[in-house]
């Protein structure tokens, strides 16, 4: 049985959290996990601390070659420049990754919340269990790092399942709603 290598992304501008999972069938393995911080950068320098996270990213997609990444759509918060900032640090991220041509799947924090505890409003606390437990981990990972398994392993549940829907969709035939000629309404 092949195995997949799936590393999870947990965006933020201040910290970024890392995760790696393989996955071969249902079997989860823990690879890796970590976060990138950009508190050593000066606040108002957001250039350079997009630069961080970029670096980072890469540096982990080098190490552990994952074969997809899986990354959180960024929410909208109260306060629009806060989501502003974090929607760069996410691009920033992302960029790292199709930099070098790695596909990215991208889930809410409803749907990793949903798919690792089994509701959508659980709390950081019970998603780092869920991970703690899911994993076989000796001890609990860090929010960011949780969210970011959290993530990795949601691909590998959820993945499996898009990527068979999004094939049957290239491979049928849409007949329905079709005038002559192949124009369709």
């Amino acid at each position: 049985m092949t195995s997949l290598r799936i590393l999870g992304i947990d965006p933020g501008l201040q910290t970024t959290g890392f995760g790696v999972v393989d996955v071969a069938g249902q079997a989860l393995t823990y690879v890796a996990s970590g976060t990138i911080s950009t508190s050593h950068v000066d606040r108002g320098n957001l250039p350079a601390r997009l630069k961080v996270l970029f670096d980072g990213i890469a540096e982990v997609r080098e190490r552990y070659r994952p074969d997809v990444a899986a990354v959180e759509i960024v929410f909208v918060n109260v306060n629009p420049q806060a989501t502003l900032l974090l929607g760069q640090a996410r691009g920033a991220c992302v960029t790292a990754l199709v930099a070098c041509d790695l596909a990215v799947a991208e889930y809410t924090a409803l749907q990793m919340k949903l798919a690792v505890a089994g509701h959508g409003k659980a709390a950081k606390a019970q998603v780092q269990e869920m991970v703690r437990r899911l994993l076989k981990l000796p001890g609990l990972p860090g929010k960011d790092a949780a969210d970011a398994l959290g993530l990795a392993i949601t691909h590998a549940h959820a993945g499996t399942a898009m990527d068979r829907i999004a094939q049957a969709a290239r491979t049928a035939r849409k007949t329905s709603g079709m005038y002559g000629r192949g124009r369709a309404y």
